[in-house]
């Protein structure tokens, strides 16, 4: 890896000292060919296909083989494709008594976490290192996780386990197994698309774990563990639940303009706006709030929808010319409450869709592996003596 943020200096033995990049926001750590960000000009691209396009044509399962395959599928490969994926739906018996012993008062997250590691047992392939045998794993875990998180769900709410549903795609499986009812096209769609929105980000703080890991020819299960527990942290995963909790706090339509000018005044965040990486509108925003109103009046939740236009109207105002606009996770937040999904269920479904880039991008970084092993600044003392603990 070489860093751009700070020129190399000469170390005190002579020899010049790798450059620091605090972050590594300024530091090339992998060669990809799935995702494409331009912040910006509000740029984002999946194997060139601008993010948009893919969220008003496609659906998750064929967002996935064009990641994985770097290509769009014929009609024959995204059939078979399909498939494959629902022939892998169901969990094995093991994983069921598993969730059952958890207790109910487990985050998602942390049961979400222990679940993906838990598939290696009962996978014989789990060490596999080949390319082959690390995509037929990519494949069980973006078919598999749906089961894990709805049925966790259903077991902490006291409810029997639910099977998959192979005759419907990852969404729809989804929300039958969560709720027990099929949901409506307009519900189902509505999660396919959140489902591509998220699929793939760039070398993003979980992807880039996930590749360390992989580096060093552990399995993909203790990658993807490794990916689940770096988006658990607030400051990766967990905005889209500090959506949820903001609007819950604002309460109605009238109390939106102290609220937000409130924390203006103070300098505050106002949740779902701004983005490391974006300084224009996040492309994948755009259309989302457009299924979000759908689903939102679908489900009597017109009022949740008319509150955050009305943030995203008073925000423009304020500071969109500084840059400062909707983030992915202002719509998907309504979206998620719309659909029927508990606040803290809100992160594991982002996981539940990036199965598909943290995988796509293991497999990459074993085409053309080298370990990953940055270098660390030492600040502390040097010559240091060791003192006897009697004169201490």
């Amino acid at each position: 890896m070489t860093a751009t943020a700070v020129p190399s200096t000469p170390s005190p033995s002579g020899s010049a000292k790798p450059a620091w990049d605090k972050g590594l926001a300024n530091t090339i750590a992998a060669e990809t060919e799935m995702s494409f960000i331009d912040g910006g000009k509000g740029i984002l691209e999946y194997v060139g296909i601008d993010i948009d396009s893919l969220a008003r044509n496609s659906t998750y399962e064929e967002t996935v083989f064009l990641l994985w395959n770097r290509r769009l599928p014929k009609k024959d490969e995204l059939a078979a494709f399909e498939r494959a994926l629902r022939a892998e739906y169901e969990l094995a018996p093991e994983i069921y008594n598993l969730i059952a012993t958890l207790p109910k008062s487990t985050t998602p997250m942390h049961a979400l976490r222990t679940l993906v590691s838990a598939l290696a047992t009962v996978d014989p392939t789990a060490d596999d290192h080949s390319i082959e045998g690390s995509q037929l794993k990519a494949l069980k875990l973006v078919a598999k996780t749906p089961a894990l998180i709805a049925n966790f769900d259903r077991h902490r709410s006291g409810k029997p386990f639910a099977k998959p549903d192979a005759s419907q795609n990852i969404a729809g499986s989804f929300l039958t197994m969560l709720t027990g009812q099929k949901p409506t096209d307009a519900m189902n769609r509505a999660l396919d698309v959140c489902l591509i929105l998220h699929a793939d980000h760039g070398l993003n703080a979980s992807t880039f774990a996930a590749r360390v890991t992989i580096a060093t020819l552990s399995d993909m299960y203790s990658a993807m563990t490794t990916a689940v527990g770096t988006l658990k942290g607030p400051l990766h995963g967990g905005a889209n639940e500090e959506v949820m909790v903001m609007l819950n706090e604002i309460g109605t339509i009238d109390r939106v303009d102290a609220f937000v000018k409130a924390k203006l005044a103070k300098k505050e965040l106002v949740m779902g706006f701004g983005h490391r990486v974006y300084k224009t509108t996040d492309p994948r925003a755009t259309y989302l709030k457009t299924f979000s109103k759908q689903v939102a009046t679908d489900t009597g939740n017109e009022k949740l929808y008319e509150m955050s236009r009305t943030i995203e109207d008073l925000m423009a105002a304020e500071v969109g010319s500084k840059g400062i606009w909707p983030n992915v996770d202002f719509y998907s937040a309504t979206t998620y409450h719309s659909l029927g999904l508990r606040l803290d269920l809100f992160t594991p479904m982002f996981a539940m869709s990036r199965m598909a880039g943290w995988s796509g991008h293991c497999i990459e970084q074993l085409r053309d592996n080298r370990l990953i092993r940055p270098q660390a600044s030492y600040i502390g003392p040097h010559a240091a003596k060791y003192v006897p603990i009697a004169e201490r």
